[in-house]
């Protein structure tokens, strides 16, 4: 992380964090100074590197428009052991924010906006020192550190302000120029009741608490429709709400996931697919041109290890090929996934490799194929984010009054990570999915569950529909409970475990589920999860899942659960038994039912597995 304004290196982040934790308009708080992480017209592009992952970008456009041209890692250079060299002038443009500071001397408490002349930065070339100090000398003698205020407001669509310390403690009456405001604790536990911020010209004072809950809407002004990450201001009506500075829901992201699969059969036939934007331009080229062309080219680093004459030929090649892109594959991102897995061949590319493994014995009723991925390789891009509320988690699209805008105009490029890893694909017997749908006591549970999600749609004022179908729900509860029986085998926790769930019906019906593991920071992982996919532990790792979902630690009131009582998207599911870290889930623990994968003790007639 860099201030563009001082070209001052302040802090380091992981690019995955840029995505889940401090991205565009986030709040990362460093050891002595908080900062906002700016919008993407203030990034350099110089040292960013552009990912190529068509249908991540074909689904990034449909949500913020075609002139989107590029997805891109946040700008980085390897660090070396010179902290003067160019690596350190090289990150992630930021801000100060808030930008209102307290003095740290006990006996001070001076807190005012940074720009009114008490504050001095001291610069450093190490980036934890950097700080500001006040000049007051402090206890000491020396002058002691300025610390960022504790509160900021924020709104649900997506705005954030410092906090009107001044028209707070003055009531909304304008007290002029020269007023001193202190934020000073008049207790021992922290609490909001017990800090004061006061004015020693007025003798006011107030406690924070005046501005949290129910007070705060006759104590706080209107939002402002503040952007600080983007400089702007618009109107906005939503109420305003106090965060404690550092609070989890001051940034929710919104991101776009895909698996990346292959386009060709052999590595360099797939660099041409990934690159034909480029090298299509030297189709029609004769030979030697084109061969001298292609070295210039930004794709040539990957192209290299081929050599020139293996390159060129790939280029015929997709040249005279059928064109194979279909546009409805853009509008899906699961179902080509879903080829690339049930194709019954395996592939051994980079980024994609499959084996194709015996199914269990046990298990050949319902279970079709098991599919071994030693390297797959996962994108995500980040197209905005909302604050206050968490977006809903792909049960119903995201307001666009609640999405923030990550650029002040529309933008052109978009940051992403990438993650690689490995995982298990399990695809289950699309005939024994459509005998369990049609039993009747199991669409008498399908009612109960459609009324529960049809109500908790109408507490929210949306019109019933979306529902996900019955063989995702017992899929989705399929994948937890094998996650949680993973995490005790594979060397990875239950939270770096993710799920990827293809449960479509129609034309081309789906039913199978990906239980994969990604590191942002490294090339491969350590085959942990693929070795449990192997026939002789796979099957009993499904039988003990299956025995630990039939009894919850919380029964029977976890199995006795109705979703219609108060409206909610999970039966027989409580964090005892199902629910996953969100890191893992991605419905948010949403659709979620025991009672559709085994007999449980309230309902012992619907389930897909029998006793």
């Amino acid at each position: 992380m860099t201030d563009p304004q001082r070209n001052l290196r302040v802090g380091a982040l992981r690019a995955n964090q840029l995505l889940h934790t401090y991205g565009v308009g986030a709040v990362a708080d460093l050891p002595s100074l908080s900062v906002l992480t700016l919008g993407l017209e203030h990034w350099d592009l110089a040292r960013s590197t552009v990912v190529t992952e068509q249908r991540l970008l074909a689904a990034v456009r449909r949500r913020l428009g075609a002139q989107v041209q590029t997805l891109r890692l946040p700008p980085h250079l390897p660090e070396t052991s010179d902290l003067h060299d160019e690596w350190a002038r090289v990150g992630v443009p930021v801000a100060l924010f808030p930008t209102w500071l307290r003095c740290s001397d006990t006996r001070c408490n001076r807190l005012a906006p940074v720009d009114a002349g008490l504050f001095d930065l001291i610069p450093s070339y190490l980036p934890d020192r950097n700080r500001y100090v006040h000049n007051c000398r402090g206890s000491g003698g020396s002058r002691p550190t300025a610390v960022p205020a504790r509160f900021v407001l924020a709104c649900d669509n997506g705005h954030l302000d410092d906090f009107p310390w001044s028209y707070f403690v003055h009531r909304g009456a304008d007290p002029g120029a020269g007023h001193s405001l202190k934020l000073s604790e008049r207790g021992s536990t922290g609490e909001t009741v017990n800090i004061f911020v006061s004015c020693d010209e007025c003798d006011r004072s107030r406690p924070i608490s005046d501005a949290i809950g129910l007070p705060a809407e006759q104590n706080l002004p209107a939002c402002r429709g503040r952007h600080p990450h983007l400089g702007s201001y618009a109107q906005c009506d939503a109420p305003t709400r106090t965060l404690a500075l550092g609070a989890t829901n001051s940034w929710f992201p919104l991101q776009l996931p895909v698996i990346s699969i292959p386009r060709a059969d052999h590595p360099v036939d797939q660099v041409v697919a990934d690159f034909w934007g480029t090298l299509g331009l030297l189709a029609g080229l004769d030979e030697a041109t084109a061969k001298m062309i292609m070295q210039t080219q930004t794709c040539w680093a990957e192209l290299e290890p081929y050599g020139v004459d293996h390159a060129w030929a790939a280029i015929r090649r997709h040249a005279r090929a059928e064109p194979t892109d279909d546009d409805s594959d853009h509008l899906d991102l699961l179902t080509p996934e879903w080829r690339a897995f049930t194709s019954g061949t395996d592939a051994e590319l980079p980024d994609f490799t499959t084996r194709t493994e015996r199914v269990p014995d046990r298990h050949r009723e319902w279970l079709h194929r098991v599919v071994l991925v030693p390297r797959l390789r996962k994108v995500a891009a980040l197209y905005g984010f909302t604050r206050i509320d968490a977006p809903e988690w792909n049960v119903l699209d995201t307001p666009e009054r609640r999405r923030a805008p990550i650029s002040a105009q529309d933008p052109v490029w978009v940051p992403c990570a990438e993650m690689r890893g490995e995982g298990i694909f399990l695809r289950f017997d699309e005939s024994r999915i459509l005998d369990w749908e049609h039993r009747p006591e199991v669409k008498d549970r399908e009612q109960t569950l459609i009324s529960a999600h049809d109500r908790w749609r109408a507490q929210r004022q949306l019109p019933p529909g979306q529902w996900p179908g019955l063989r995702y729900l017992l899929l989705h509860t399929f994948a937890h409970v094998l996650i949680r029986e993973l995490a005790l085998e594979c060397g990875y926790s239950a939270a770096g475990i993710g799920e990827r769930i293809y449960a479509q019906t129609g034309e081309t019906p789906t039913a199978g589920i990906l239980l994969y593991t990604a590191a942002p920071d490294s090339e491969g992982t350590l085959g942990g999860l693929v070795s449990l996919g192997r026939a002789d532990r796979l099957g009993p790792l499904i039988e003990r899942g299956l025995e630990a979902a039939r009894l919850c630690s919380s029964d029977p009131l976890c199995a006795e659960h109705d979703p219609t009582v108060h409206g909610r998207l999970s039966a027989a599911a409580c964090h005892a038994c199902l629910f996953a870290a969100e890191t893992s889930c991605e419905r948010g623990n949403h659709y979620l039912d025991r009672a559709l994968l085994v007999d449980t003790l309230h309902d012992c007639a619907c389930g897909f597995f029998p006793s």
